[in-house]
C-alpha cells in the first residue's frame, strides 16, 4: 500500500510559531535566497551553519523529524546515483579499487558535498510547504509574479495549476491506497510474478484511479464556475496579505546570515 503518510509533497502541517506567523511572500523570498546562496558555498563545513539554522526552524515549528525524512525518500535513488558517479568516476587519489571501479579521495569529498547540498535543499523546500497552507502559498506566488503579468505572461493561471496539482497529490495517493485495499480484499496480488506480470496487475488500480481523477477534476471545474472564476480576471481575497515588522526582521536576518557565511567561505 502506498499510504498518504508515505508522501509528504503538498502536505501542510497546521501549527503555531514564528514561521506560521510570517507572510508567505517573506517565506518564499527568504527560503529562495537560502537555496540560491547554497550553490555559492564551496566547502562541506560551510553547510553546517545553514543546516543548523534549518534544523532549528524545524524544531521551533514542531514539525516531526520523521516527516522531513520522508520528504527525502523521493530523491533517494537520485542521491544514490549521484554519490555513485562522484565516488567512482572522479579522478584523484585512489582509496580502494573494486574491479574497474576506483573510489577516490576527491570523489568521496565531492560526492558527500553534492549529496549534503541536495539534502539541505529538500529540507528547505519541505519546510516551506509544511508551514505554509496551499492558499497562502498561492497568494504569495501570485503577488511575486505580478511583474510577469505586465508582459502578458499568464503567471496567475500557471501558479494556480501547480498549486492545485500539489494539493491533489495527497488526495490521489489516499484514493490509490483505498483502491489497492479493495483489490487485495478481492484476492488481487501485486507482489508476485515477474516485472511484466506486476505491471499488468497495476491496471485494476490505474483505471479506477484515472476515472476518479477525471471525476474530481470535473467537480473542481464546476465549483470554480459556480464561483464565477474567469481566467485572466483580477480576483479579490477575503484575507489580504499583511507585511509585519517581524517579517522585515526575519528576512534581514536571513540575508545577513547567508551573506556572512558566504563572505567567510
Amino acid at each position: 500500500m502506498i499510504g498518504k503518510d508515505s508522501l509528504v509533497i503538498g502536505q501542510y502541517f497546521p501549527g503555531n510559531g514564528l514561521l506560521y506567523s510570517l507572510d508567505p511572500r517573506n517565506k518564499i523570498l527568504s527560503f529562495l535566497f537560502l537555496m540560491i546562496i547554497i550553490f555559492f558555498y564551496k566547502s562541506l563545513f560551510s553547510f553546517i551553519p545553514i543546516f543548523l539554522l534549518v534544523l532549528s526552524f524545524i524544531i521551533i515549528s514542531k514539525i516531526p523529524i520523521k516527516s522531513i525524512l520522508k520528504g527525502l525518500k523521493p530523491i533517494l535513488i537520485l542521491l544514490i546515483i549521484t554519490l555513485f558517479f562522484h565516488f567512482f568516476f572522479t579522478p584523484g587519489e585512489t582509496i580502494f579499487k573494486i574491479f574497474f571501479l576506483k573510489l577516490t579521495k576527491e570523489g568521496l569529498n565531492k560526492g558527500i558535498f553534492i549529496g549534503s547540498r541536495l539534502i539541505i535543499l529538500i529540507m528547505i523546500s519541505s519546510l516551506l510547504t509544511f508551514t505554509t497552507s496551499p492558499l497562502e502559498l498561492t497568494k504569495g506566488l501570485e503577488f511575486l509574479s505580478l511583474p510577469l503579468e505586465k508582459l502578458k505572461f499568464p503567471s496567475t493561471e500557471i501558479i494556480m495549476m501547480i498549486t492545485i496539482a500539489l494539493r491533489f497529490i495527497p488526495v490521489l495517493v489516499e484514493e490509490a491506497d483505498r483502491i489497492i485495499v479493495a483489490q487485495v480484499s478481492r484476492g488481487a496480488s501485486f507482489d508476485e510474478g515477474n516485472l511484466i506480470k506486476r505491471a499488468k496487475s497495476l491496471i485494476p488500480i490505474l483505471v479506477p484511479l484515472f476515472v476518479s481523477s477525471f471525476r474530481r477534476a470535473e467537480e473542481l471545474a464546476i465549483a470554480m464556475e459556480v464561483r464565477c472564476f474567469q481566467p485572466g480576471k483580477k480576483r479579490t481575497y477575503m484575507k489580504r496579505l499583511t507585511w509585519k515588522k517581524i517579517d522585515t526582521i526575519f528576512i534581514v536576518f536571513i540575508i545577513i546570515f547567508g551573506s556572512l557565511f558566504l563572505f567567510f567561505k
